[in-house]
């Protein structure tokens, strides 16, 4: 059993307290901005149907949790989600894995990789509809493409950060490209690889939105899209809220994850 010192726990409650002050403080600027919204709205001061309110969008939400719509709406959204993210993930690695190892290839690659990430994924909307089909997997295409690059450049990046001196040893020592890359490469980018994860799940997240724009008969993605074109507002709104608590969740949870596998 660790006996802690006197300065370890005095230092480890000032941690613990800090952040319970961070948490609060946080807290205390969402209700802010809640109270602030509502009061505007109410009164006249931003217009209440552009804006909606805080009281709007609550009402809005349960409406469709009392149709049986809400967790429908969410579960599909989050399914497609997390699809797209594993499959990004695989293809990520692999692809990273190849570029470290043939260099040649990487440096053939990387302007085209750079100019497929910079374009708009939802330019190629209409072919992947076309290619793939109004459905579901044109949705996950769709997040696959725009989360894919960005992940396989972070990744290969920190394949190609590797310390130096090290490297050398490895080389020194007489070990091929294939045992420097999975005794050296890939648990020195270990930290990259996972940290990687959290800008998937984002990435993945803003993907299968904009493919549920183009093509889904549901989803949170249709929600706002639908709110836009009847001009309901408050759904809108309130599709973009859940939509901001389902990526602070799948944060955290990816958060969770890291912490355990680093640890």
């Amino acid at each position: 059993m660790i006996t802690l010192s006197k300065e370890q726990k005095a230092f480890l409650k000032k941690y613990h307290q800090n952040k319970r002050i961070i948490l609060l403080i946080q807290i205390i600027i969402i209700l802010l901005f809640l109270i602030i919204w509502e009061l505007l709205s109410k009164y006249g001061i931003i217009n209440s149907f552009i804006f909606s309110r805080p009281s709007k969008v609550i009402k809005t939400i349960y409406d469709l949790y009392l149709k049986h719509q809400l967790f429908n709406h969410i579960g599909i959204t989050i399914y497609e989600t997390l699809i797209a993210f594993i499959i990004s993930l695989l293809i990520s690695i692999i692809l990273s894995i190849l570029l470290y190892l043939y260099h040649n290839f990487y440096k053939v690659m990387d302007p085209f990789l750079t100019c497929f990430n910079s374009l708009p994924k939802v330019a190629l909307g209409p072919m992947i509809i076309i290619i793939v089909g109004a459905n579901i997997k044109s949705i996950i295409v769709t997040a696959i493409l725009i989360n894919v690059m960005v992940s396989t450049i972070v990744i290969t990046n920190g394949f190609y950060n590797t310390d130096k001196t090290k490297l050398k040893l490895m080389l020194s020592l007489k070990a091929n490209k294939y045992q420097i890359l999975k005794y050296l490469v890939i648990p020195s980018s270990y930290k990259i690889i996972i940290s990687s994860f959290k800008l998937g799940i984002s990435m993945s997240l803003i993907g299968v939105v904009t493919g549920e724009f183009l093509v889904s008969r549901a989803g949170l993605g249709y929600l706002i899209i639908y709110g836009t074109q009847v001009f309901n507002l408050d759904l809108v709104i309130s599709g973009i809220l859940l939509l901001i608590i389902i990526s602070y969740i799948l944060y955290k949870l990816i958060e969770l994850l890291e912490k355990k596998l680093l640890s």
